[in-house]
């Protein structure tokens, strides 16, 4: 048994520095984006050059060097994915943590809120309503956050409703701690681990989404991203005139940072998990 947790952990740890070394990639290309780029992405040039030692990935319908859009539009699609976990996770999490500690008909039309969500196909909603605010980051930033915090709402709310019986909350009841200070103190420290792999996997889902929305032309025109990418790609001749390098770097590189965030959360929580011995078992 023993042996068998060592090879878990190193398993997970492998998966882990994986994904790390992944994001690190991206993010470091992110921040440097001037350094790592060869032009400026908005310099005219020949269009629809295909991939050269002058044009890495080849050029696009404007004459704009692919390869440089690639890497300043990273920042672009990292930035989203982050800002919308974290307004989905302090969104969800704050939901959970006061659905999972009330009791009576409060914690249960909390939950019920939550499962109303949870039926609700989120695709189609976002697109409401990113049509609705019209385009910019920002307003994605919002749609994706605020319409997917119901899963980590959920995990939380699980891991509360755990927490609010064990023997050292109702020790600190009895020794009249408050509610709020119980949540504060004791409760979201225990739940740290849970927000902790809901937001690597809600930067996956986010960016995932954002490019959905890109794809369908609801992105931000303004700005430049991964899914903006694959979206003037299909529709200004990145298809037909079967230069793959517009549209593959892009959609490559979002499933690799989604994989990347995957390892690094996932592989992190199921190696606290295994760190048991034979008589925790």
């Amino acid at each position: 048994m023993t042996m068998f947790f060592a090879d878990s952990n190193k398993i997970f740890n492998i998966s882990r520095t994986t994904g790390f070394v992944i994001l690190l990639f991206f993010g470091i290309m992110s921040l440097a984006g001037p350094l790592f780029a060869p032009y400026d992405p908005k310099k005219v040039g020949i269009p629809f050059l295909h991939p050269s030692a002058l044009h890495f990935f080849g050029t696009d319908d404007m004459g704009y060097d692919l390869f440089s859009e690639w890497i300043y539009a990273a920042r672009i699609s990292l930035l989203i994915g982050v800002l919308s976990a974290c307004v989905s996770v302090f969104a969800g999490g704050g939901i959970g943590i006061v659905g999972g500690y009330m009791r009576g008909w409060a914690g249960e039309t909390v939950s019920g809120l939550i499962d109303v969500f949870l039926l609700i196909p989120m695709l189609p909603l976002m697109v409401v309503t990113a049509s609705y605010l019209g385009p910019g980051y920002i307003n994605t930033v919002f749609v994706i956050g605020l319409l997917c915090w119901c899963s980590t709402a959920r995990a939380v709310m699980m891991k509360v409703r755990q927490l609010r019986n064990a023997p050292f909350v109702e020790t600190l009841k009895v020794l009249g701690f408050s509610k709020s200070k119980i949540i504060v103190s004791h409760i979201v420290p225990h739940v740290s681990d849970v927000v902790a792999a809901k937001f690597t996997t809600s930067v996956a889902a986010a960016m995932t989404s954002e490019a959905a929305l890109s794809f369908i032309g609801l992105g931000d025109p303004s700005v430049l991203s991964w899914g903006g990418m694959i979206h003037y790609a299909f529709h200004r001749g990145g298809f037909s005139n079967a230069l793959w390098a517009w549209f593959l770097p892009p959609g490559l590189s979002i499933g690799l940072c989604s994989l990347g965030f995957l390892l690094a959360g996932s592989g992190d929580t199921v190696y606290r998990g295994s760190l048991l011995t034979e008589n925790d078992l």
